[in-house]
């Protein structure tokens, strides 16, 4: 594991601070897209801290059934504004 994912606050503001830096374009990322911030871990890992940051959260998932993407909590389209429960 990299010093950067074994440090939790360090891996959880670097995907703020990129998620906030990508919001311009787009609020929602499949979990493959953690893996640039976090190049020299295994996926398991990554994933790993983006469902710790999801149970905190700082993260939300959103799922359409066969497809689950992530992003900042509250930012973008949510399931109250799509008239889901």
């Amino acid at each position: 594991m990299s010093e950067l994912l074994d440090d939790k606050e360090a891996a959880t503001k670097a995907v703020v601070d990129w998620l906030q830096k990508k919001s311009k374009t787009k609020t929602k990322f499949y979990i493959k897209d953690f893996y640039k911030i976090f190049p020299d871990d295994k996926p398991r890992m990554i994933k790993k801290v983006v469902n710790k940051m999801v149970e905190d959260e700082i993260l939300e998932f959103w799922s359409s059934g066969s497809t689950t993407m992530y992003g900042l909590k509250g930012a973008g389209i949510q399931h109250a504004s799509e008239g889901e429960n």
